[in-house]
């Protein structure tokens, strides 16, 4: 049996960075010397291919044109590949890594997201075990096939679902976290895989890669003291197609009656509105309190236990297939991609 063959995919990020010991400043790393400057990737039961965006983007910066550029790259190459690594800085991964689940329709072979708190060529780094170790799951095969058929993120020892992740810690080590599902495998000793939580995809249907996203959408978290005048300004947004309400709890809010009007009205235009809990953990549970019946009887779409960076990429791949004003709510509370719970 052939080696499997990986493709690693540099778009920016901490990780591709080295220090120049002479200055002191962090520059991008060459790739292309990627397995002389890691001689442990000689090591993996595969071979490494190498691709970088034409400039490495800081993912502060990341925005859906190059995600669908990082779609392309792996459409380009998912004949001639057994897997992918995307390496990415980790402020912005979870949004990146979210949108490409959605993006990547029928997917059935592993797209790891991976990137570290500290450049690669520091003493104490991450970086290198967080790429050998994505690369490593990126190549776990059964029975010639790939085993993880899904997008994933790789972080400190663990494999997650990407559309269940957020970063939490912004200088930890442990940076993210999937609070609402299982990680699906963990690096020790030995690679644990925890099989009942993989994505099972339909592999008779082809890859679909979706290009087509809106950002015609608004986030808003709702705050004691918000204003009518502050929440009007931004739902009279032009072009504005959808609104992610982030509230707090199980998905509560004001009660008061110029808030529950101004949404009503927002609906009534035909503007979506998605409920999405402030928590890192846990979900929405419209009509469960007294103050969200009132959201569930307007028409307020549950995001459920989704994560706010799944509900915004999964609400612009939605716009942009320009999905049915009657279908729309039933379908983004439907999981498409194992991003929320369906009970």
């Amino acid at each position: 049996m052939s080696k499997p063959n990986i493709l690693l995919i540099y778009t920016g990020g901490t990780i591709g960075m080295i220090k120049d010991f002479k200055t002191g400043v962090l520059k991008a790393f060459d790739f292309k010397t990627l397995l002389d400057k890691i001689p442990e990737l000689h090591l993996l039961e595969c071979t490494i291919e190498t691709v970088s965006l034409n400039e490495p983007i800081d993912s502060s910066n990341m925005n859906p044109r190059y995600w669908v550029q990082i779609a392309e790259i792996i459409e380009s190459n998912y004949a001639s590949c057994d897997g992918f690594v995307v390496l990415h800085g980790s402020d912005t991964m979870s949004y990146t890594a979210s949108a490409l689940s959605f993006m990547l329709e029928n997917l059935a072979k592993p797209v790891v997201f991976t990137g570290s708190q500290l450049p690669i060529g520091d003493l104490r780094t991450d970086a290198k075990e967080n790429l050998i170790t994505s690369i490593q799951m990126a190549s776990l095969q059964e029975n010639g096939k790939p085993l993880v058929k899904e997008v994933c993120l790789y972080f400190e020892y663990k494999l997650y679902r990407a559309n269940r992740t957020t970063k939490l810690n912004a200088e930890n080590f442990k940076a993210f976290a999937s609070l609402n599902y299982p990680e699906l495998a963990e690096s020790g000793v030995h690679l644990k895989v925890n099989y009942e939580h993989l994505f099972k995809p339909d592999l008779k249907k082809p890859l679909l890669v979706h290009k087509n996203l809106s950002t015609n959408i608004a986030l808003v978290k709702l705050f004691p003291g918000i204003s009518l005048a502050f929440l009007k300004s931004v739902l009279a947004t032009p072009n504005l197609k959808s609104v992610i309400l982030e509230t707090y709890g199980a998905g509560n809010c004001t009660t008061e009656a110029w808030f529950i009007a101004l949404l009503q009205e927002t609906i009534n235009k035909g503007i979506h509105i998605i409920n999405v809990t402030q928590c890192a953990g846990g979900s929405v549970m419209m009509g469960h309190y007294e103050t969200s019946n009132q959201l569930k009887d307007i028409g307020v779409i549950s995001g459920k236990d989704i994560s706010t960076e799944a509900a915004i990429s999964k609400l612009m791949f939605m716009l942009g297939q320009k999905t049915a004003p009657e279908i729309f709510k039933a379908m983004y509370e439907t999981s498409l991609r194992g991003e929320m719970s369906q009970n």
